[in-house]
């Protein structure tokens, strides 16, 4: 089992997740995050000021999938969080050593 992580631009959340379903993936977390990468963020004018935004919105998907399922999952993710832009996030994967569903006690690939 591995864990998938994306961080992504906000806009694309919704694409992502419908793509996820589109392969069988049905359960993922999303977490609101900050950050930057080599771009080291942007500046905006605002009234007329310069301002600069050190740390952009993004957000964090985390997909706990079978390892057989992690090439997928990340060619879907790649696929549908890409714009083009610069910006459009990294993916991670991590070894994933247990699962248990807290309702049934089930563990691992039967808890995903």
């Amino acid at each position: 089992m591995k864990i998938v992580m994306a961080i992504i631009k906000p806009f694309k959340l919704e694409e992502v997740r419908d793509a996820l379903t589109g392969i069988g993936v049905h359960g993922l977390t999303v977490t609101e995050v900050k950050g930057y990468g080599r771009q080291k963020g942007h500046t905006e004018i605002y009234r007329g000021a310069e301002y600069a935004v050190s740390f952009l919105p993004k957000l964090k998907i985390e997909v706990a999938v079978a390892a057989d399922l992690v090439a997928n999952v990340i060619d879907t993710i790649a696929g549908a969080a890409r714009t083009g832009q610069i910006g459009d996030g990294k993916i991670f994967v991590m070894p994933l050593e247990k699962a248990v569903r807290i309702r049934t006690g089930e563990t691992d690939a039967d808890a995903l």
